[in-house]
């Protein structure tokens, strides 16, 4: 349930409290919820004194992954566990048959492309971002694209990819890395969506997710399945898997515990908050970020997005941020700006103040 705009700046000032000003940087790592920390705390804290509660994080992973099916309006079979994205793009990018072509933005982040650009047997194609749909022909086998864009932050047209796959009969796999977490998404309208948490899921790196639609199992390779992947996982332990799990889950990887522990915690606060409400929250400090730098006369890249990159700004602006406290990042040159639940319109002004002339 979405939460309304004092509620829910009431939850996010409890679990941000005594953060430091100015970090605008999300589209490069989240930051932890105080209920993330302190399970994670906790987690620690009884492993190292002997006493891991393996109960407690089996629990956790189970947590996480219905409450990221949740999140993206899935069933939870859906889910399968995974690590990274090129981990989980590496299964798809296996399954193609020799001489598969696949559709791509020729910018898109390295790990969702390069699982496909390292199999010399398939036919790469790739396009301008705007391009995507247009490109889809009868050959094309798979389309892989990243819901907003890393670089820039730009949103990819998403229902029109879908349409154009659906007419040549082609497969759609979304990274949903940049956007799952503030642009509300149904993983089923889709083959395939990967997410990793670190970033708009404020989780920590090593829990990622990946949908499987219905339908599209025979499209994944199981080659590097392990015991997690089983049906009866302790029964499988040793020797090869005797009998796969249902649905998504027969592609998990064994998830590496403490992160999902995060995960579990994380996840819980967006729930609660409501994707639609992320979505309001963010893109109303996104707008008036766009406002500012248009009324410094270096406009950002255009749309609706929680990814603010300025190409072309002055080379005293990096600096002058980094001296006003502002945490940012700049790739391909241009200053990116990330807003995100623990942001606030003072962050906002604080960025606008620091480059004011």
């Amino acid at each position: 349930m979405d939460t309304d705009a004092s509620r829910f700046q009431e939850i996010v000032s409890s679990e941000y409290a005594g953060i430091a000003p100015g970090y605008l940087n999300t589209a490069s790592h989240g930051l932890a919820p105080a209920r993330t920390a302190a399970a994670l705390r906790s987690a620690v804290d009884a492993w190292a004194a002997g006493r891991p509660d393996l109960d407690g994080y089996e629990a956790a992973v189970a947590a996480a992954r219905a409450a990221y099916a949740g999140l993206v309006g899935v069933a939870v079979e859906r889910v399968a566990l995974a690590s990274t994205v090129a981990e989980a793009v590496g299964l798809i990018a296996a399954a193609l048959p020799a001489g598969a072509e696949v559709v791509a933005f020729e910018g898109d982040f390295s790990s969702l492309v390069q699982p496909f650009a390292a199999r010399a047997d398939l036919k790469l194609r790739l396009v301008p971002l705007e391009g995507i749909a247009d490109a889809v022909r009868p050959s094309t086998a798979l389309v892989a694209v990243s819901g907003a864009q890393s670089a820039d932050g730009r949103v990819a047209d998403l229902p029109a990819i879908r349409s154009a796959a659906a007419a040549a009969g082609a497969r759609v796999l979304i990274d949903g890395t940049q956007s799952v977490g503030w642009l509300p998404l149904c993983a089923d309208d889709y083959d395939f969506v990967v997410a990793h948490g670190y970033k708009w899921l404020v989780s920590p790196h090593g829990a990622c997710f990946l949908t499987v639609r219905e339908g599209a199992e025979d499209a994944l390779s199981a080659g590097s399945a392990g015991w997690y992947a089983a049906a009866d996982r302790w029964a499988n332990c040793y020797g090869p898997i005797e009998r796969f799990a249902a649905a998504a889950h027969a592609f998990d990887s064994r998830p590496a515990y403490l992160p999902f522990v995060g995960a579990a915690a994380s996840l819980s606060l967006l729930a609660e908050l409501g994707v639609d409400a992320v979505r309001a929250h963010d893109l109303a400090l996104a707008a008036r970020l766009r406002e500012g730098f248009a009324a410094l006369g270096y406009p950002a890249v255009p749309g609706d997005s929680a990814i603010v990159s300025v190409p072309g700004a002055p080379s005293s602006y990096p600096s002058r941020l980094s001296a006003a406290g502002i945490r940012f990042s700049a790739p391909l040159g241009a200053i990116r700006l990330a807003v995100h639940l623990h942001n606030t319109s003072a962050d906002v002004e604080r960025v606008l103040n620091a480059l004011a002339p």
